[in-house]
């Protein structure tokens, strides 16, 4: 996940307070400051004495000529250091060069525009940035950029081809500490090449209060896309962990884990294609288990025909421990 560091320097405390509140990942301050930003809460501080280390584990690094690009990419002797990046001339060229030869960069940037644009250079973007402001609203704005909703995942329609009964077996609710709108859900499938848009619990039904934070997301064997589009088995899933949260147009938001629950339920296979490419995915059978049609409404599992229309996320090759590599793979 992308990082978001602070620059608090000189000391003010409410730049540290808009930072926790917007959920920065740290801090960047002046020597003698770590304890105090620690009395207003949980951050990780990068100073001279912090827990990451100016000077020693984080340098910073200025990039004003092509000398000084080629210097930080060879890193000859800070190699694996994390670079502050300050851009001079604010342009992205040397930006391109620079993530596509190495890891370990953090940019600083005044503006959230500008830190979507970092974080996304060349689709893999750099590291994180470190927000230099006067203003807290903009730690609120650029924390979003960065964390909230992202570059969309490619969403398609799938048809529904089969839906049959099963037996009983162990689903997964994956409760999250974010609540989540009509039309959005998680990517869940049977496959690590295949996924539908698995509703949340945000629908009103005359029986089922809403739970707006949960996914109700299906057997434990099966894959979600997370972020970074790694992806992870259903059974590991552990309270912290981020998740990826995907709305039916496809944006994207960076949620973490409240709870997994995972009980004993009867379940149903729902098989779709879309493009020729099938998709499956073990549900549990009830009501308020529902896909996503292609407007954002959701579609109820027990209601689900052959025929039916739902969102659905494609991709090829397969996985190596969630990561995505190219390899001839077969799953049914």
């Amino acid at each position: 996940m992308k990082k978001v560091w602070v620059q608090v320097d000189p000391w003010r405390e409410d730049l540290v307070t808009a930072a926790l509140e917007a959920g920065a990942d740290a801090v960047v301050l002046p020597e003698g400051c770590s304890e105090r930003a620690k009395a207003l809460g949980r951050i990780a501080t990068v100073a001279p004495d912090g827990d990451i280390r100016l000077g020693s584990d984080v340098l910073r690094f200025e990039i004003a000529s092509k000398e000084d690009e080629v210097r930080a990419a060879k890193g000859e002797g800070f190699r694996d250091k994390t670079l502050i990046l300050r851009m001079r001339d604010w342009t992205v060229i040397p930006l391109e060069n620079l993530v596509a030869q190495r890891g370990g960069l953090m940019v600083e940037v005044r503006h959230a525009e500008d830190a979507r644009t970092v974080t996304q250079i060349l689709e893999k973007g750099v590291d994180g940035i470190v927000l230099v402001t006067d203003d807290p609203s903009e730690i609120k704005r650029a924390a979003n950029a960065v964390h909230g909703y992202a570059e969309a995942v490619p969403l398609v329609r799938a048809k529904i081809t089969r839906v049959k009964a099963l037996g009983m077996g162990d689903r997964v609710c994956l409760d999250t500490c974010t609540n989540m709108q009509p039309g959005e859900g998680m990517l869940i499938g049977n496959t690590s090449s295949a996924f539908f848009l698995v509703h949340s619990e945000s629908i009103e039904t005359p029986y089922v209060a809403t739970r707006p934070f949960r996914v109700n997301a299906g057997a434990v064997h099966a894959y979600v896309l997370g972020p970074e589009g790694r992806t992870r088995y259903l059974s590991e899933l552990a309270s912290g962990d981020p998740v990826l949260l995907v709305r039916f147009d496809g944006a994207t938001q960076v949620a973490y884990l409240g709870r997994s629950k995972i009980e004993r339920r009867p379940m149903l296979l729902v098989e779709a294609e879309a493009d020729g490419q099938p998709i499956s995915l073990v549900l549990q059978n009830a009501e308020t288990i529902r896909l996503t049609r292609p407007d954002g409404s959701a579609l109820s599992v027990a209601t689900l025909q052959p025929g039916d229309e739902v969102l659905a996320h494609v991709t090829t090759g397969g996985r190596h421990f969630g990561m995505k590599v190219q390899e001839t793979l077969t799953e049914r």
